[in-house]
């Protein structure tokens, strides 16, 4: 586990609808800034990431140093979520300062892939933690990553309960601008690969996503690259901040 704030310095927030889902978040009262881009990292961990789950904790550790880096790293919170049958919050909405890559469990997958309620409590949770802070006088943006290298196939949220989610909230304006982005990977072992690949494109669609990116094989190196894209997405929409519109979607 990351070194973690106190307990303290947390809350625990549920997101409002079906599902019972929680998550957590640095107290309001201890944010320093006055503006924040709220970014969450979804990510697979179920049987079949086995054969790359070093290069995807690697990914996700190159992720949160890029943004340490990153000028506007002080307007930045991270959440961490990893799903398999069940959703398993690493750490909720932090300050990248109070965030040690270097102390993630190593991954271990198994089990199913409740990819529709990841993506739920996903979005759900940038939606509701962005509304609490507007509701404070603060200007927030957020950005929600999704990998997989599968199909649902457990859980019980749909695509459309998703969609509405985020056509809500961005009616009651409870947050600036949302960029979704779904981050498809291929094991090169898989005789179905096309059927899963098309499966998480029409997921998209029906769920509404911003972006679907199809990764290619889960080698080291397109793990690095996907780092770097996550990254940049992230200071990409951080820059966006303050002007009424999410950012322009990045190329993979």
């Amino acid at each position: 586990m990351p070194r973690l704030m106190a307990q303290d310095d947390t809350q625990t927030i549920a997101i409002p609808g079906a599902g019972g889902f929680q998550f957590s978040g640095v107290k309001i009262d201890n944010l320093g800034a006055t503006e924040y881009t709220l970014a969450t990292m979804v990510v697979d961990i179920s049987g079949s990431v086995s054969p790359f789950r070093d290069a995807l904790l690697g990914c996700i550790k190159a992720v949160i140093e890029a943004c340490k880096k990153n000028p506007r790293a002080d307007n930045l919170l991270f959440r961490l979520l990893l799903f398999n049958d069940t959703l398993q919050e690493v750490h909720g909405f932090l300050n990248l300062a109070d965030i040690d890559p270097n102390q993630y469990d190593q991954l271990s997958p198994q089990g199913m892939t409740a990819l529709f309620d990841a993506t739920y409590d996903g979005v759900g949770a940038t939606l509701e933690y962005g509304k609490l802070l507007v509701e404070q006088d603060f200007d927030v943006n957020g950005v929600v990553f999704v990998v997989t290298d599968g199909m649902n196939n457990r859980g019980t949220m749909t695509p459309n309960e998703i969609k509405k989610k985020v056509q809500t909230a961005l009616a009651k304006e409870d947050i600036e601008s949302l960029v979704t982005i779904l981050i498809g990977l291929h094991d090169p072992n898989l005789d179905w690969q096309a059927e899963v690949t098309q499966a998480l494109s029409e997921f998209q669609t029906q769920a509404d996503i911003t972006q679907f990116v199809d990764v290619g094989d889960a080698t080291p190196e397109n793990l690095a690259k996907l780092g770097n894209f996550v990254s940049e997405s992230i200071s990409s929409q951080s820059n966006a901040l303050g002007t009424g519109s999410p950012s322009q979607t990045l190329r993979f």
